[in-house]
């Protein structure tokens, strides 16, 4: 299983807007430009994030994009499938019927604990555990403490 720049960059548009101070909305350009990533290619990774209610968006003056939770809320879990779709090795793992030798099959129970222990990791770790990792990394405990 290999994951897409769906997922990795997604989850970059999700750790920006999660570092924003609540109730704000942040543009895409703007996150496009901190993160290093086309703007075209984030207006395409909204679409099914917003479907998904992970984030929302606001017209006007004031629009932009937002979280649509508190990001101790989202799972890893959530983003990676809003972007890449459910998450399973091999098919016959969703649905045992797709393959007649699933109730002989030697390797099929290995396949759904792998399955299990993926899906149970990604439920394991929240947008705010990666963010608060992210402003380790950064060397700063808020990014939005402005001096005037």
């Amino acid at each position: 299983m290999k994951l897409s720049t769906r997922s990795r960059y997604g989850l970059r548009l999700l750790v920006e807007l999660a570092m924003a101070p609540p109730e704000t909305t942040m543009f895409l350009g703007d996150i496009a430009k901190q993160q290093d990533i086309s703007e075209k290619y984030l207006s395409k990774l909204v679409i099914p994030l917003r479907g998904a209610r992970l984030i929302i968006s606001r017209r006007g003056a004031n629009g932009g994009y937002m979280l649509a939770r508190d990001p101790r809320e989202i799972t890893l879990k959530e983003i990676v499938e809003a972007l890449e779709g459910e998450l399973f090795p091999l098919d016959c793992v969703k649905d045992p019927e797709v393959c007649t030798r699933t109730p002989q099959c030697a390797s099929h129970d290995v396949w759904v604990d792998l399955n299990r222990t993926i899906r149970e990791y990604l439920e394991g770790i929240s947008l705010e555990s990666i963010v608060q990792d992210y402003k380790k990394k950064l060397g700063v405990s808020d990014p939005f403490v402005y001096t005037i």
